[in-house]
């Protein structure tokens, strides 16, 4: 095994592209898919219900940050070790990371015994938004092992070639949710009746179920790393600063966007709280908008990981432009469908005239911003997977959360009117666009020097 040539040094790239990111774009489609369905459900318990959730998002956002981040990591430095035929130092990786998810969900669980009732409390008195906000939370944050484990053992199929299986394993867990999301919340047949604690304990469910086939695809189907309980419990601190070396720029975007929604709430909760309300559907749209964008990173960072490795420029560069040119014609296409139906998408979440009303304004805006942020997705992960992790960092720390907050409280100062709030979205993407291409052809230039010849 550790002389044989993996698939992500030999396969056409374009072929190999397709093989590894649509799956992973489909997978990545239905989870998005399930957050919208969540969405539409609590929204018919009631408005404050789907407040609730939408204050919940930040928080949330600060799990997966470190969840994504730690498989970003390994997805990122685990193929560039196989490709260096050093099977050793990729058991050590894989293993690694399990031993961190480990620590993360004992974290997550004190928390969420400890922190989620004053979190609500110090955002809003109203009754229903804290008390429903303090059970969906609590559950999704101290049942929070389907989360670390799902995102990590997908990456680690992924990262060796095996996105099909990946696939497999996120699309079940989140049919799983689609479909036991109603049951659970409006007790329907044998069914309790439980409302919003129902939303939370049919998403943890779905991960718990994605966790468990991910794991018996790496232990029965992924033949490049194995586990074992003795390396799990044996960390070694190494793998795990290369982890995290890499996979830090991921977990401060997420971390960053978090505390850019926390603090965008309250600048929304000055206004309304169906402001918030609406912010939270333009979240949720907005991830499901950018799932293929997410989807065709998982397919690229090995492939562009393995070929820096194995000193394939040609095969980087071919991998980047395709990715790009995919993403870019993608969301173009679903700025135009959504342009045309906001109304349809806030009859969705039952919308009330008022909502109806703030959204279909906000929608209109906001979705200006797709071509823009799937443009900064794909180049900010090239740069974290060629090496150029400071790059990347910069960008993410812009977009994630400098610009869109400085965007939205400039505006609420000049302004002071709702509608105008919602131009902050595709300002702050716009910069952050403009900051990604001219730190992307840097990065080219200076491998053009590492290397000799020219690459871009």
């Amino acid at each position: 095994m550790t002389q044989r040539e993996n698939k992500l040094g030999t396969m056409p790239v374009g072929k190999l592209l397709v093989s590894m990111a649509v799956p992973m774009m489909v997978s990545f489609f239905i989870q998005a898919l399930y957050n919208i369905v969540d969405s539409m459900f609590v929204a018919r318990i009631s408005e404050n219900a789907l407040t609730a959730v939408s204050l919940a998002m930040p928080m949330q956002q600060i799990m997966n940050a470190i969840g994504i981040g730690t498989g970003v990591g390994l997805s990122a430095a685990l193929p560039r070790t196989i490709a260096q035929k050093k099977h050793d130092h990729a058991e050590a990786l894989a293993n690694t990371g399990i031993f961190l998810c480990l620590c993360y969900i004992v974290l997550f669980a004190v928390l969420g015994f400890t922190f989620t009732h004053a979190f609500y409390a110090f955002q809003t008195d109203v009754t229903e938004i804290v008390e429903g906000g303090t059970i969906y939370l609590s559950i999704v944050w101290i049942i929070s092992a389907g989360a670390f484990f799902g995102s990590y053992f997908e990456k680690m199929l992924t990262s060796t070639g095996n996105a099909s299986t990946a696939m497999i394993s996120q699309a079940s867990g989140a049919v799983f949710n689609i479909i036991f999301d109603p049951l659970l919340i409006f007790g329907i047949g044998p069914f309790p009746r439980l409302g919003i604690a129902g939303a939370a304990l049919a998403t943890v469910l779905g991960q718990i179920l994605a966790a468990g086939l991910a794991f018996w695809f790496n232990m029965n189907r992924n033949e490049w790393v194995s586990i074992t309980m003795h390396r799990i419990f044996h960390p070694d601190w190494k793998a795990a600063k290369e982890i995290y070396t890499i996979g830090i720029p991921s977990m401060i975007t997420m971390g960053l966007t978090s505390m850019s929604s926390f603090f965008i709430n309250q600048i929304f909760l000055q206004y309304s709280t169906t402001a918030t309300a609406v912010y939270g559907i333009w979240m949720k749209l907005q991830n499901f908008c950018y799932m293929p964008a997410f989807g065709m990173n998982n397919g690229m960072v090995p492939i562009l990981s393995y070929n820096r490795g194995s000193g394939h420029y040609d095969r980087v560069w071919k991998t980047v432009k395709y990715a790009l040119t995919v993403i870019v014609s993608l969301m173009f296409v679903l700025t135009i469908v959504l342009e045309m139906i906001p109304s349809t998408i806030l009859t969705m979440f039952s919308a009330s005239d008022n909502l109806m009303s703030i959204g279909l304004t906000a929608l209109r805006i906001a979705v200006i911003s797709l071509i823009f942020g799937g443009t900064c997705v794909i180049l900010g992960s090239s740069m974290q997977a060629l090496g150029f992790v400071r790059y990347t960092l910069l960008v993410n720390i812009l977009r994630g959360f400098v610009l869109p907050v400085s965007s939205f409280w400039l505006l609420s100062a000049f302004f002071g009117e709702l509608s105008k709030l919602w131009i902050a979205i595709p300002l702050a993407d716009m910069i952050a666009c403009a900051i990604s291409v001219f730190l992307f052809i840097r990065m080219f230039r200076s491998m053009n020097q590492e290397t000799g010849r020219q690459i871009l």
